[in-house]
């Protein structure tokens, strides 16, 4: 609309491409410019030129044209003190100016963000109102209203809907965390929610209240799920919704009652009760947990989650987490009183804190775990992969960083379970404690310099115990080249033994000096090629790396059983490059050998990628060995078996990663593992793998997951030991995908002992941005499963689900 000198309200017809406007069929764009900015002159309407002159939107042919002119004082800025201007068009138009405007038939308006269409449409410009009856459409970013009467304060987006259906799509850039809470990216995150309403009250920008509601994540047309509530309250500027008294329906049938109802907007966390987990176990029966979420700060939560067993009582767990720059850390706990199976109080804690900047170049570690029995794990673990833990550490580290150097104090000791009578397990020594320093000047006149020093002092209810001093100067002349490279080494192993409970005859100290050469070369050839319709680059990669250590007599510590750390170390492409056949400090085995390896690798020449990685190598030994360890029988061949490897993409989609331990003295394999993936996109994918070591294991494992059809999944995985002619583990499910919810079920079966085994049963709902209900086995799925896939998008975490508490 446009004012006249009559001062009443008259059309004025302009282009709609203008101003961006669509015009109704059949009637008049009519445009009313409401709030007109600051300008010169008291009139608020625009004066016009002389007839001929140039308009604001170009000469007109034929009529007068139309342009401002300036005036000599100022208008008051309106009372909302909005400046954006509010378009409005209908097929009929009167009111009063600047007080009121009244549109009927096919009424628009249209003010920044926002568009209001309706049969009628009243608006007050002073105080910056509308009403709005009769098919009313209320469209502010991505929400959209649809009801039959609104009355609103545009400025302020408060007001009242009646009787309406709403659609709400926010979408939110947010930090991509790395390690240690920093952020490393930024991503977008989309909710949507809808539903419907006998009254909705908007509370200003991204809130709303709802009464009497409706609400799902569900499309358009699509009801298989959604929660009906007496009082719902969105929130999205606090990114979390609420409500109370609420029903859940799944496929019009209530399944669960909510006296409480509160869930995160994008994907934020909220305290109050998460969605029960259930299931059931043939060890403890019936499995039912009811946490409850504390969104204690930013980078602090917890979760408190009593649990029922139905044979066993009532279980009470509760974890805490913490992330800050420079600490992280969590503490769980659970408590068990009076087990009606076993008869005793049971209990479990961990507690883990990593705090990297203590300040002054210091950090420090904290971890302690326990359990109050043996068979704690194999009964009451709810967390998948943990049944066969029989080692618990308990350790505090403090550690000293400079720019060339660092020292390190280490308190360890180990908590052994026993769950299986047929395979005790040992108990290992506890360091108490043990103080590391490494240095290493990598450049130092040519020469690379370290330095490894060691005092420990261990324990142990029944062996010898004592204290270790270890001194490992080194230094190294690498000589560097773009094709070829040459490193000798030099060092002095220096170690000094004080016991006690030694066997007798055995001095109470000891020492032993071992001096250790090595020489690594290696050289790499290229060349471009092409194959199967590619161009790679081809390279050709042998190795040579000697190691001479002289026979130093170690019997003594033999003779005395001192054997703190040592063992024989597993003999694979790492440990043919490692001049020690011993790990740990004990034994530093004598060496005159030298190791002969070749690899070759297919790289794109454009991004350098690797496609393909193929290896071989064997050691060859120039003197009989003579240092042992207890029990361990001399070698006497000249060289070791084979060690071959491939890994990488052998065909589209197709990955292949094996390994082989051919002996060829006896002509027979000791070793083989071969795993490979077939993995045409996220959803489908199969592995299959073999794995065999000579007298010790005999396995083969298929698993994957794949689509049945019609929104069907089906995932499952079957481990099973040849040696044993037992199954290892079973897992067998079934996924739907509703498209706003998917539903689960998974069985499965795993051995806890030689001779006992667990199954467990997995029922799931997952509402998508909503909850999840029932027990959760997706990280069951992931650990089972290699190259599993979510079927539907990431939802909201709700904290506890991450692992079955």
């Amino acid at each position: 609309m446009a004012q006249t000198a009559a001062g009443n309200l008259a059309p004025f017809r302009v282009d709609p491409a203008l101003l961006g406007l669509a015009p109704v069929a059949g009637a008049p764009l009519v445009v009313t410019p409401v709030v007109a900015p600051a300008r010169a002159g008291g009139d608020a309407a625009a004066s016009l030129e002389e007839e001929g002159e140039p308009s604001l939107y170009g000469t007109r042919d034929p009529g007068p044209s139309l342009s401002l002119r300036r005036a000599s004082g100022l208008t008051p800025l309106p009372k909302n003190g909005d400046l954006r201007p509010t378009f409005l068009a209908a097929q009929r138009m009167y009111g009063i100016s600047d007080r009121e405007a009244v549109m009927e038939g096919d009424a628009e308006l249209r003010k920044s963000d926002t568009v209001l269409t309706a049969d009628k449409l009243v608006y007050w410009q002073a105080d910056d109102e509308v009403e709005a009856t009769g098919n009313v459409v209320y469209t502010q970013e991505g929400t959209k209203v649809i009801g039959p009467r609104l009355f609103m304060r545009l400025g302020e987006k408060t007001g009242v809907f009646d009787q309406a259906t709403y659609f709400v799509r926010q979408e939110k850039k947010v930090p991509v965390w790395g390690v240690m809470g920093r952020p490393i990216a930024t991503g977008t995150q989309v909710t949507e929610g809808r539903g419907t309403a006998d009254r909705i009250d908007f509370l200003g920008e991204n809130h709303m209240r709802l009464a009497n509601a409706t609400y799902t994540t569900c499309a358009p047309g699509n009801n298989d799920w959604y929660t009906r509530v007496d009082n719902l309250d969105l929130n999205y500027e606090r990114e979390e919704g609420e409500g109370d008294q609420g029903t859940l329906y799944f496929k019009d049938v209530p399944i669960f009652y909510m006296p409480g109802v509160s869930f995160g907007l994008n994907n934020r966390r909220r305290s109050g009760f998460l969605a029960p987990t259930f299931g059931s176990n043939s060890v403890s029966g019936l499995d039912l947990t009811t946490p409850y979420y504390w969104n204690i700060a930013p980078n602090m939560d917890a979760t408190i989650a009593p649990r029922i067993l139905s044979k066993r009582g009532m279980q009470v767990g509760a974890e805490l987490r913490y992330l800050n720059y420079g600490y992280e850390g969590y503490a769980r706990g659970e408590y068990l009183p009076s087990d009606r199976l076993r008869q005793i109080d049971r209990y479990a804690y961990n507690i883990w804190l990593n705090k990297t900047n203590i300040g002054d170049g210091f950090s420090g570690q904290l971890n302690l775990n326990t359990v109050s029995d043996d068979n704690y794990y194999t009964d009451l673990a709810s967390r998948i992969g943990i049944g066969s833990q029989t080692y618990l550490l308990r350790q505090g580290t403090l550690t000293y960083g400079s720019m060339w150097w660092n020292a390190t104090a280490n308190v360890q000791r180990y908590q052994t379970i026993q769950p299986d009578p047929a395979n005790p397990v040992a108990q290992p020594y506890a360091l108490v404690p043990q103080l590391t320093l490494n240095a290493r000047r990598p450049d130092y006149y040519g020469a690379d310099i370290s330095l490894m020093g060691q005092y420990t002092s261990f324990d142990h209810p029944t062996q010898v115990i004592g204290q270790r001093a270890v001194l490992y100067p080194q230094v190294a002349f690498p000589l560097i080249y773009p094709s070829f490279y040459v490193t000798p080494k030099v060092g002095v192993h220096v170690t000094q033994y004080s016991l006690s409970r030694q066997t007798e005859g055995v001095p109470e100290s000891i020492s032993r000096n071992v001096p250790i050469f090595s020489l690594d070369s290696g050289v790499t050839f290229e060349r471009e090629m092409s194959m199967f319709g590619r161009n790679f680059t081809q390279t050709l990669e042998p190795r040579l790396y000697y190691v001479y250590i002289p026979y130093r007599d170690q019997s003594m510590l033999n003779q005395g059983s001192v054997n703190f750390d040592s063992g024989l170390a597993d003999f694979n492409f790492a440990q043919i490059f490692s001049p020690n056949r011993y790990v740990g400090q004990d034994r530093i085995g004598d060496a005159n050998q030298l190791t002969a390896a070749v690899s070759t690798r297919f790289i794109n020449p454009q991004t350098g990628f690797e496609y393909f990685r193929a290896m071989a190598g064997q050691r060859y030994y120039f003197a009989d060995q003579r240092v042992t360890l207890p029990g361990e029988i001399a070698r006497v061949r000249k060289n070791t078996n084979w060690l071959g490897a491939v890994t990488g993409q052998v065909m589209p989609k197709t990955y292949l990663d094996a390994a082989v331990e051919y002996n060829p003295s006896d002509k027979r394999t000791d070793r083989l593992s071969v795993v490979g993936r077939y993995q045409p996109e996220m959803g489908k994918v199969f592995n299959a793998g073999y794995r065999f070591t000579r007298d010790i294991l005999d396995q083969f494992d298929v698993s994957g997951q794949w689509p049945l059809g019609r929104g069907w999944y089906g995932v499952g995985r079957y481990n099973y030991s040849l040696k044993e002619n037992r199954v290892i583990e079973t897992l067998g499910g079934l996924e739907y995908n509703g498209g706003c919810w998917v539903g689960r079920v998974a069985m499965h079966r795993y051995a806890t002992t030689a001779d006992t085994s667990s199954t467990t049963l997995f029922f799931q709902l997952e509402l998508n941005d909503f909850s999840r209900i029932g027990s959760n086995p997706l990280d069951l799925l992931r650990r089972t499963v290699p190259g599993y896939g979510r079927i539907n998008q990431p939802m909201a975490d709700p904290v506890f689900g991450g692992e079955q508490y």
